[in-house]
C-alpha cells in the first residue's frame, strides 16, 4: 500500500439475531488506511445461553475474506455482547472503547457478557472524549444507546463516511433524532452513515 491509496470502509455481516418476529443483521466494518487496517466492533464468534432467546446465527469473522493478523488496531463502539464478542480474536492488540463505556461494562447487571469484554488477552486503551487514531479517522463520543457509545468518522474520497454502531439501531432514527448521539451523527452531514444492524447505509439524501 502507497500513501496515494484510498482511505475504504468495508462492512462485513457477521450473523443476524432475532428482533422480535424479524432477523436482523449484524455488521462489523474495516477501515483500510494508508497507515494501518482498523476493525470497528467484532460481531460474535461463539453462542451463549445468555442471548439464546435471540437466536444469534453465526458467519464467524475468521471465515470471511480478510486477514486478522493485518488488522493493526481494534474500535469498540460499544461492549454489549454483539459487538465486543470476537474481540479475543485480537489479543496483544490495541482496542479503542470510552472509558466510561469500560466502567459500565465491568460493573452494570446484564449489560453485556463480560467474559467477552475481558477475555483473554484483550488489551483496552481507554479514550475520554474525542480521538484521532490515524489521519482523518476520529472518534467521537455518541452517548444515548449506552452512556459511552463511540462513532467512527473517516475522511475519504466521496466525503465523512461515520461508522455509528447502535447510536441509532435503525435508519428512521436518524431521520427523527431524539438522543445526544443520534443529533451528533446528523450535524456531521456525513456522506453515508453506517448502522450495525442495516445492509445500507443511511444518508441525509435519502431518508427511509
Amino acid at each position: 500500500m502507497t500513501i496515494q491509496d484510498p482511505v475504504t470502509v468495508r462492512p462485513i455481516r457477521v450473523g443476524t439475531l432475532l428482533a422480535g418476529e424479524e432477523r436482523m443483521p449484524v455488521y462489523v466494518y474495516v477501515i483500510t488506511h494508508p497507515e494501518g487496517r482498523i476493525l470497528v466492533d467484532t460481531g460474535m464468534t461463539e453462542l451463549h445461553p445468555a442471548v439464546a432467546d435471540m437466536d444469534p446465527q453465526l458467519e464467524p469473522l475468521t471465515a470471511e475474506s480478510i486477514d486478522l493478523d493485518s488488522i493493526t488496531a481494534v474500535v469498540n463502539t460499544h461492549l454489549h455482547f454483539d459487538h465486543c464478542g470476537g474481540n479475543h480474536l485480537f489479543a496483544g492488540k490495541p482496542v479503542y472503547v470510552q472509558r466510561q463505556e469500560l466502567e459500565d461494562a465491568r460493573t452494570q447487571n446484564d449489560y453485556t457478557i463480560r467474559e467477552w469484554v475481558d477475555a483473554p488477552g484483550v488489551t483496552y486503551v481507554e479514550v475520554d472524549g474525542e480521538r484521532e487514531l490515524l489521519p482523518g479517522v476520529r472518534l467521537i463520543p455518541a452517548p444515548g444507546h449506552t452512556r459511552g457509545s463511540q462513532i467512527v468518522v473517516v475522511q475519504t474520497e466521496e466525503g465523512p463516511v461515520a461508522i455509528v454502531g447502535d447510536a441509532a439501531v435503525w435508519s428512521g432514527e436518524l431521520n427523527e433524532p431524539t438522543t445526544e448521539g443520534q443529533r451528533l451523527i446528523r450535524s456531521l452531514d456525513a456522506h453515508q452513515v453506517w448502522l450495525a444492524h442495516a445492509s445500507e447505509p443511511w444518508s441525509a439524501d435519502s431518508q427511509s
